[in-house]
């Protein structure tokens, strides 16, 4: 990732990667409290359609790359390095600008799809503590700059595919969000698939029924899912113990108030899976007891 690709991003999602999210916006603007320092007033603005920003408390502003050198104290190419290392939604469609999949043999090729069975992708879904979950991924076969790669694939809203495998998290296609619909009035919203995969490990162990369910696949689509909140009339909330996690918990509560945070199921880890590794929940009755 070059400078200029970076600074195509969505200045908001940037944001929200790093756990900042506005506090008034528009379809110009948003307003954020200012990243850099703890205030009590709004004083950072994003101009949208400009993709830049402006900190009316110190009177500085600029693109993306002026903000995360701030915000890390870093060279450009530290930044652009982190930049690399995230998920951004918005370049993964610069990536790819044809969404549809039978389209993208410039960008890559998906060779084959089909049930689980490689041996290296098992042993990685054992690892995670999943390796019953199948019925719900895929192993798929791509072809990229020449190269050949497989990885567990879970499909999306708009026919894409997140990939993971041990060395890598990318998604072929369209960023979107999965949802999976049991004909409910209940819903449970987590931030990633292993993290839904794992509650469906421990659903029966926890005494809860299969309701819909919607995974963002990454934090920054939470802006992508607030229609669907409106249909429902119980909402569950699952989503990492970090910052970005308590914004977008946040955000979701002030839109609706009968959103539940359930992270206090596994609030001395990072995240469902996290939990479902190292606590081994089904051996342990005082689950029970903590859940209610």
């Amino acid at each position: 990732m070059n400078c200029k690709q970076f600074n195509t991003i969505r200045l908001e999602e940037v944001l929200l990667s790093l756990g900042h999210l506005p506090t008034k916006q528009n379809e110009k603007e948003a307003w954020y409290l200012n990243p850099f320092a703890n205030e009590s007033q709004a004083s950072f603005k994003i101009n949208k359609s400009l993709n830049n920003w402006y900190l009316f408390s110190e009177g500085i502003g600029g693109n993306n790359t002026d903000f995360m050198k701030k915000y890390i104290n870093a060279s450009v190419n530290e930044v652009l390095v982190w930049a690399e290392n995230q998920n951004f939604s918005s370049f993964q469609n610069q990536k790819i600008p044809d969404q549809k999949l039978e389209n993208l043999s410039k960008n890559y090729e998906i060779l084959d799809v089909k049930k689980i069975q490689h041996p290296a992708l098992l042993e990685y879904l054992r690892e995670r503590k999943v390796e019953n979950q199948t019925q719900f991924l895929h192993e798929i076969h791509y072809r990229m700059k020449d190269k050949n790669y497989f990885g567990i694939g879970f499909k999306n809203d708009s026919s894409g595919y997140e990939i993971r495998n041990k060395y890598s998290k990318i998604c072929l296609g369209k960023k979107d969000i999965s949802t999976i619909k049991n004909d409910s009035n209940s819903l449970r919203v987590f931030e990633g698939f292993f993290d839904f995969l794992s509650f469906k490990n421990v659903e029966n162990f926890l005494e809860k029924e299969p309701l819909d369910y919607l995974i963002l696949n990454s934090v920054s689509m939470i802006h992508n899912i607030k229609s669907s909140l409106g249909n429902y009339e119980n909402i569950e909330l699952y989503f990492d113990n970090d910052e970005a996690g308590n914004r977008a918990i946040e955000m979701i509560k002030n839109e609706n108030e009968i959103a539940e945070d359930c992270r206090v199921l596994y609030s001395d880890f990072k995240d469902l899976n996290d939990w479902l590794i190292h606590k081994n929940p089904s051996n342990d009755r005082q689950m029970k007891q903590r859940r209610r």
